[in-house]
């Protein structure tokens, strides 16, 4: 599927002559935080670095599982898949890409840690056998229905360019370019941090030979900009247009727009820790007790907050209220989960109950460059906390910022989108809702200390169950009770809109990941 799609995009370049020469170049809000496609699972860090490195399968514009460099795979038996590699599949030094690349990558990414990292789609990987060059089984700890899935993000690096690097010494290996040899359809070409990540055609890639000779992402976090430099035609399209300027982008004849809701869901996370380090009574004294440990100050919060409000003027109409933390289309998606009607009353009433009756005073940390309407959202949330009686510090930050502050436990709660990009919800209730537990591998991005033993035991008879419609009753009932704890409180679902020079580039789709490769853009015609 996708061979067929690089190859039509390729043929359009050559129909259109000159054009296959030609650089796209991309405003985008955030690129790589290195080179090393195994440093972060951050979601426009994997954006990135897909032009270079390439995965074991890949996730289709609307979630589903299509072939990468797996071009098939099977269960052996519950707790065995097998998976047949791609025959011809290059790196980019030309040396052959085999079944011992990408157990070594599987081995790498068990092995990194950091703020988000990547071993939580590794987690069920017990054993790893190298049957021949091009068939590789993977022996999980215990049935593993949804491991295809997982690997969209296992990106496959040169064993041989790897070899050796300690997880100190990586960053630098890759960020030089001495161990960036992937197989994917781009080379790299150049990074500068925070600014731009150049790469370049890989005439040579399985797929078919990508339209454009270069990919310039271009590092504009700030959406005026953004808008400003594709209007100037310093870039030939961007990326998440703010909400406030689509109508207008929209009315001029040099540029198109293309809009799609994603399954990135804005969401407050609140901490359970007994201690917790950004709340304090009104007066900044300290509290004898973690006020977010209290159901009836999560409620209270809960309710103080207009889903719809947010949507339609935080979020600029490019929202979509939600009361879960997948979105529908998503496997494991609760139809019965309710939006919540919110009520200042009884938020306040529930506080007096708890304890707080003139509410505390709170920290409230949110992402301000990473998703569309995150920063109205934070701070339109902080006002509407101050109704019901709590005081709040809005706290915006830069997601390369705020992310390892919630990993240092620095965070008392935050304000962020999660998407559930393999399509299935485990991949949310597994990383979030679960205890956090090295031995299981489970609950790794559960940063704030929450543990229920009931929504542990339905993860994990979901993680192991073979049978699809009895593990979609086992994830809507772990959505339903993670729902009622409200210790992650769903806000709402992000939409997202692409802009491009009508003259230089027509996207094909926005995906629902709201990724963006250069293979889904074909150059125009001029």
């Amino acid at each position: 599927m996708r061979s067929l799609a690089l190859a039509t995009v390729a043929l359009g370049a050559i129909l259109a002559g000159g054009a296959s020469a030609q650089t796209l170049t991309m405003g985008v809000i955030a690129g790589p935080e290195s080179i090393d496609p195994h440093f972060t699972a951050t979601g426009t860090h994997a954006e990135s670095l897909a032009h270079v490195f390439d995965t074991l399968t890949r996730s289709g514009d609307r979630l589903q599982i299509e072939p990468g460099i797996a071009e098939s795979w099977s269960v052996v038996n519950p707790t065995t898949w097998e998976f047949r590699l791609r025959r011809g599949v290059k790196f980019h030094d030309g040396s052959d890409m085999t079944a011992e690349d990408v157990a070594a990558s599987i081995r790498r990414m068990q092995t990194l840690s950091g703020p988000n990292p990547t071993s939580i789609y590794v987690r069920r990987v017990r054993e790893i056998q190298v049957v021949d060059p091009h068939t590789l089984r993977v022996v999980t700890d215990g049935p593993a229905p949804t491991l295809p899935n997982d690997f969209i993000r296992l990106f496959v690096v040169s064993a041989r360019a790897t070899a050796g690097l300690t997880p100190e010494a990586s960053n630098e290996a890759f960020n030089s370019g001495r161990a960036a040899i992937g197989t994917g359809p781009y080379r790299f070409g150049s990074w500068t941090p925070r600014e731009q990540f150049t790469v370049e055609r890989n005439d040579a890639y399985w797929g078919g030979r990508p339209a454009w000779a270069r990919h310039v992402r271009r590092e504009i976090s700030n959406p005026a900009a953004r808008v400003a430099q594709l209007r100037t035609g310093q870039v030939d399209m961007i990326v998440r247009v703010p909400a406030a300027d689509v109508p207008t982008l929209e009315r001029d004849r040099a540029i198109s727009v293309v809009k799609a809701e994603t399954v990135y869901v804005f969401n407050l996370a609140l901490d359970q820790r007994e201690t917790t380090p950004q709340v304090t009574a009104r007066d900044g004294s300290r509290l004898p007790a973690n006020p977010y440990r209290d159901a009836r100050v999560r409620e209270a919060i809960d309710l103080a907050i207009d889903r719809r409000a947010l949507a339609e003027v935080a979020m600029e109409g490019m929202g979509t209220p939600q009361a879960q933390m997948v979105t529908p289309g998503i496997f494991g998606f609760n139809p019965a989960i309710q939006l919540p009607t919110p009520n200042v009353a009884r938020s306040r009433q529930l506080l007096a109950e708890a304890g707080y009756p003139n509410g505390f005073r709170m920290v409230l940390n949110f992402t301000n460059n990473r998703l569309p309407g995150d920063n109205g959202v934070g701070t339109s949330m902080a006002q509407m906390l101050a109704r019901i009686g709590i005081e709040v510090q809005a706290a915006g930050q830069p997601a390369a910022v705020i992310f390892p502050a919630r990993a240092r436990g620095e965070l008392s709660n935050i304000i962020a989108g999660w998407g559930t990009l393999t399509g299935e919800a485990n991949y949310y209730y597994a990383a979030n809702a679960h205890t956090n537990n090295r031995e299981l591998r489970l609950g790794a991005f559960n940063w704030n200390g929450f543990s229920n033993p009931e929504i542990d035991r339905l993860i994990q008879a979901a993680n192991v169950e073979l049978d699809d419609k009895k593990r979609e009753e086992l994830l809507q009932q772990v959505g339903a009770l993670f729902t009622a704890q409200r210790v992650v409180i769903p806000i709402a679902a992000v939409g997202s809109a692409w802009a491009m020079r009508r003259d230089r580039a027509a996207l094909r789709v926005g995906r629902s990941d709201e990724e963006t490769y250069a293979w889904d853009v074909s150059p125009v015609t001029r």
